[in-house]
């Protein structure tokens, strides 16, 4: 009787250790690295040839590389928008890119990205660029706690700076409080008039390290000329070289910290977004200066990662999503020679356009999807966007999504997991002033100023080099009538 019971016990025991070994791939390590304004062509796997990222490639090498992969907007706030909320940011008003001082405009009260994680029992956290607003106006108090921000939108964990590297206030957030506050050099942030004594770039130009090629000439921090005026905050001021390596440490100490609960990592990259100034330990790495040194420190970000993950046992059940926010830029802002030294090298490979173009150029971008345990290495030619992945998450956690929330999210689990070939057959893509819809492989643009109506079929002609507005009109009545529908709708 005692060895029937002993041998039950065990078997029982065995069947729970199977279980949780089964379950355990049911709920990966997931981690977005989401890299600020690298285009199509800025990866060997996506056919660079000027610049080599080991790194990256390996991630495609082992998991899925697409090749129609989009943000949905061809700028950050409004890209990092639909990401957070499963929706069109241009449905409602206040979604394009916003100041340093503007309040936060991701609902609270509304699913999220990170909201379906927590929802699945997952640790959640955000390291790196927000820029999607912080507390519920623009006067705010940044010597204080700062909320609503990314912990009231379903983050347990926030190590962000406010808004963007151009702009200020040039901090450090973790959680709801700027790092390294006085309250004897309280901070003052204004975009519309110059606030405190600190020198300007327009005023001091030999005071910068690097001059600017349009703006960017208000206070200056860390020899830079930014956008907009802070005085106050010496002690809280960040090094730009020192972005990647402050941004990796905290994202290495949340994986660390979790390793034995699944968790999500939304890593918000700086680079390759200007101001561009890498670690000294990059500069003059490449041979496209400043911007192209900020892309082999992005990759090295990338290697120590899955380094990292594969020290902690973590890399087989950990599914690594890599994008970026929107296309490519060469002079963005400052004189940091991009256009001068990019040579044969194509940031956008052979699309047509760039950031804030409605075409391909501007919201086609890198889209890699690794997880070894589940995802066998392929190249997927669906339509995916990343919109999607709070629809898609869903359903892969078995969670209904409320009534008129994420509404142009769509499940496209099958295509990401590399199951199935199909993703989405409609996309509205979104360009600085206007819109385009593609439908399969068929894009219309539709007419804006003095440019006429477009109409491409990307099947045959990705660089969107030959206008057939003229020769299939039935398709762009189709298309135009289309696009009318998705722009009558509104957000409930």
């Amino acid at each position: 009787m005692r060895n029937f019971i002993l041998l039950s016990f065990l078997f029982i025991c065995s069947i729970h250790v199977y279980g949780q070994k089964k379950d355990k791939s049911k709920t990966p390590n997931v981690i977005f690295i989401y890299v600020d304004d690298l285009g199509y062509g800025d990866l060997s796997c996506y056919g660079a040839k000027e610049i080599s990222t080991p790194h990256t490639d390996e991630l495609a090498k082992n998991g899925i590389r697409f090749t129609r992969g989009h943000s949905t907007s061809a700028t950050c706030t409004p890209s990092r928008f639909a990401l957070m909320t499963g929706e069109y940011p241009w449905k409602q008003t206040g979604r394009n890119i916003l100041p340093g001082d503007a309040p936060l405009i991701v609902p609270t009260d509304r699913l999220t990205l990170p909201k379906v994680f927590k929802h699945a029992g997952y640790k959640t956290g955000i390291v790196g660029k927000w820029h999607l607003g912080l507390g519920d106006k623009t006067s705010k108090d940044w010597n204080a706690d700062i909320k609503p921000g990314p912990n009231e939108v379903g983050f347990d964990y926030s190590f962000i700076f406010p808004a963007t590297a151009d702009r200020v206030p040039t901090v450090f957030m973790e959680n709801h409080r700027i790092i390294g506050l006085d309250p004897n050099d309280p901070i003052e942030i204004d975009y519309r008039k110059k606030v405190g004594q600190d020198p300007t770039g327009k005023e001091h130009p030999e005071l910068l390290k690097l001059q600017s090629s349009v703006g960017h000439n208000h206070t200056i921090v860390n020899g830079i000329g930014r956008i907009g005026y802070m005085s106050g905050g010496k002690q809280t001021r960040w090094t730009d070289e020192e972005l990647a390596s402050t941004f990796l440490s905290k994202a290495q100490d949340f994986i660390k910290s979790n390793t034995n609960s699944p968790f999500f990592l939304y890593f918000a990259l700086h680079d390759i977004h200007v101001p561009r100034m890498p670690a000294t330990m990059f500069k003059g790495k490449s041979k496209l200066g400043y911007r192209g040194d900020a892309i082999l420190e992005m990759d090295w970000v990338v290697g120590q990662i899955t380094e990292q993950l594969k020290k902690l046992g973590l890399d087989q059940n950990t599914m690594i999503v890599f994008s970026s926010d929107n296309g490519p830029v060469l002079d963005d802002g400052y004189a940091d020679r991009a256009v001068e030294l990019n040579g044969q090298h194509k940031p956008a490979g052979p699309l047509r356009g760039w950031k804030t173009d409605v075409y391909e150029g501007g919201t086609r971008v890198p889209f890699i999807i690794s997880w070894p345990a589940v995802i066998k290495p392929a190249v997927s030619h669906a339509l995916v966007s990343q919109m999607d992945f709070v629809a898609s998450f869903a359903k892969f956690f078995n969670q209904s999504i409320p009534d008129g929330e994420a509404s142009d999210s769509e499940d496209i689990l099958g295509a990401l997991l590399g199951k199935s070939p199909k993703g989405r057959s409609i996309l509205v893509q979104e360009g600085y002033h206007n819109l385009a819809i593609v439908k399969d492989n068929w894009k219309y643009i539709p007419p804006i100023k003095e440019q006429n109506a477009q109409l491409f079929d990307l099947k045959n002609d990705i660089s969107e080099s030959v206008n057939l507005i003229n020769k299939y009109p039935k398709k762009v009545d189709e298309l135009a009538h289309l696009l009318k529908g998705f722009q009558s709708k509104t957000l409930k």
